[in-house]
């Protein structure tokens, strides 16, 4: 067999896709990245860098590249990209599938909010505490700027983007975490209310559990829903599966 794969990457899902798929014999893998990580890990195959120009530059590269199939496997909040892919591939008629880990679910004990945007996040944030661990990524803070009362501390793997809350303290790191680690980092920040998106996947959950073990509540900011007649499957193997490779 002999196929050009796109995977649109970002994720340890999109990583382990590339490895995946670079060890089938005939099957040519190329990642595209958007190029928001400074410093983005290892990967097998092509990669490639940048945007594409919306859907119909990635539907133009599609074509160019003589791509056979394509692969969603972004954030599950990069909700443009995955537009605009779903869009590119009904107009080319590559055959296309959107990778997507499940999400996290609240187990006894857990005192989840689950809002539907960061902006709800923001109006329930001063009735549940002061000291704020936001671990939303380094985009859309600007949801929280206006809440000068509280107390932020912004964890992202690269500087968030302006404007942020005028009481921030960052910290640049890079999951996976522990949850002993987690424990005690919010334990000495002294927080008292975590933010953070329904990423799923288990790098970064450990903060989930160290809320529940100190009884903290936690504001869950919802997936945004996938575009119509969008194939997607939970992990890897649903990906070969789907593409005749299991």
């Amino acid at each position: 067999m002999s196929a050009h794969v796109l995977i649109l990457g970002g994720t340890t899902e999109a990583r382990a896709l590339a490895a995946a798929l670079s060890s089938r014999p005939g099957v040519r893998v190329t990642t595209s990245l958007a190029g928001r990580v400074a410093k983005p890990g290892a990967l097998d195959g092509e990669v490639r860098v940048g945007g594409f120009g919306g859907a119909r530059g990635l539907a133009r590269w599609l074509r160019e590249e003589s791509v056979d199939a394509l692969v969603d496997a972004t954030h599950p909040f990069a909700e443009s990209i995955t537009a605009n892919a779903a869009r590119a591939a009904a107009e080319t008629g590559v055959p296309a599938v959107v990778l997507r880990r499940p999400g996290w679910r609240p187990g006894p004990g857990d005192h989840w909010h689950p809002v539907p945007s960061l902006d709800a996040a923001a109006d329930l944030l001063p009735a549940l505490g002061r000291r704020v661990f936001l671990t939303t990524g380094r985009l859309g803070l600007a949801s929280f700027a206006h809440l000068t009362r509280l107390h932020f501390v912004v964890r992202s793997v690269d500087p968030p983007e302006p404007p942020l809350p005028p009481d921030t303290h960052v910290l640049l790191s890079r999951g996976p975490f522990t949850v002993p680690g987690e424990t005690a980092l919010l334990r000495e920040l002294g927080i008292d209310v975590l933010v953070t998106k329904d990423s799923g996947g288990g790098a970064t959950a450990a903060k989930l559990t160290a809320a529940r073990d100190l009884g903290l509540p936690v504001v869950v900011v919802g997936r945004p829903p996938l575009p119509d007649g969008v194939t997607a499957v939970p992990d890897v193997e649903g990906v070969l599966e789907h593409l005749g490779l299991g």
